[in-house]
């Protein structure tokens, strides 16, 4: 059977700003976690397949929880994030401690994706407008050399509790002409911006959009993605120790290669989600109050 939509759901990080395992940490009284909301939403907006990217020590606890809660309402499917995935034997990175980065947590799904997807962070909420925006754009552009990416204004985005990682959108005429991954983070009630590969540290307007790797692709991008991380790990500029191969960054790589085009969508939702552990007890508030003004009900699943 081949899925309309799949959303790719990443779940392979280690949450050590978090310190501990962020995915499946409760943020209502049934136990349910951030991912559980996204699913729903997406599964709401028209997805009809979900891929889990997990490393595989952490299948069980995936499997009993939310797997079970939502497989009933949509195809669930998981796949493994290892790092000698995709590796080959020439390549010494055995100092290596985290994972490869949200790129490569993406290829690891390849075997699980037959048709246009979306990729999530799972310790993000994203909201559902978020969603809606995806899957309208996959059910009104058919367009194999189209991309797109959900864009949110900054100031929705960001925690009191420490800086965060964003895409910087740079936009013209409705496409992505850049996005630059840097620490985003707040002092004195102004919002700045530091790319992660310098010391730039620049102001940003609240409405500066940014992206959250929520990202709507083409199943042809995965064979750039797959050339694109075995340059990576051969670039001599490449710290195999510490660096990641980042998705955002990589999508420069498929207008160069594809020549595709990338439209910037954007949503009002606002973010919630958990980077430090101080950013819990407000998630779980926000919750609250989407579930009192009737967004979600009582009990997500019945």
């Amino acid at each position: 059977m081949k899925y309309k939509k799949t959303l790719v759901i990443m779940a392979g990080g280690l949450g050590s700003r978090f310190g501990g395992l962020k995915q499946i940490e409760p943020v209502d009284e049934h136990n349910n976690f951030i991912i559980d909301y996204s699913v729903f939403d997406a599964v709401k907006a028209g997805f009809d397949k979900v891929v889990f990217v997990i490393k595989e020590e952490n299948y069980k606890v995936f499997n009993e929880t939310i797997g079970k809660r939502v497989s009933n309402y949509v195809n669930v499917s998981y796949a493994f994030q290892g790092m000698d995935d995709y590796v080959s034997s020439d390549v010494d990175y055995h100092s290596r401690k985290k994972p490869w980065g949200t790129g490569h947590a993406v290829l690891c799904a390849k075997d699980e994706i037959d048709g246009d997807f979306a990729v999530i962070n799972a310790d993000d909420f994203y909201g559902a407008d978020g969603f809606k925006v995806a899957s309208n754009f996959f059910d009104n552009n058919h367009d194999e050399k189209n991309y797109a990416i959900v864009s949110y204004k900054a100031g929705n985005t960001i925690t009191e509790n420490g800086a965060v990682k964003r895409g910087v959108c740079h936009v013209e005429d409705g496409y992505l002409v850049d996005v630059v991954e840097s620490s985003i983070e707040t002092k004195d009630g102004k919002i700045f911006a530091t790319p992660l590969n310098s010391n730039d540290k620049k102001e940003i307007p609240f409405d500066c959009l940014v992206n959250m790797n929520l990202i709507c692709f083409r199943k042809n991008y995965l064979e750039v993605l797959e050339s694109c991380f075995k340059n990576f790990l051969h670039d001599k500029n490449t710290d195999l120790e510490k660096d990641e191969f980042l998705l955002l960054g990589q999508l420069s790589s498929a207008v160069k290669q594809l020549g595709v085009k990338t439209k910037v969508l954007s949503t009002t939702a606002v973010w919630h989600g958990f980077t430090y552990k101080e950013d819990k007890e407000k998630v779980v508030l926000a919750i609250k109050k989407l579930k009192d003004d009737g967004v979600y009900p009582s009990s997500l699943w019945g």
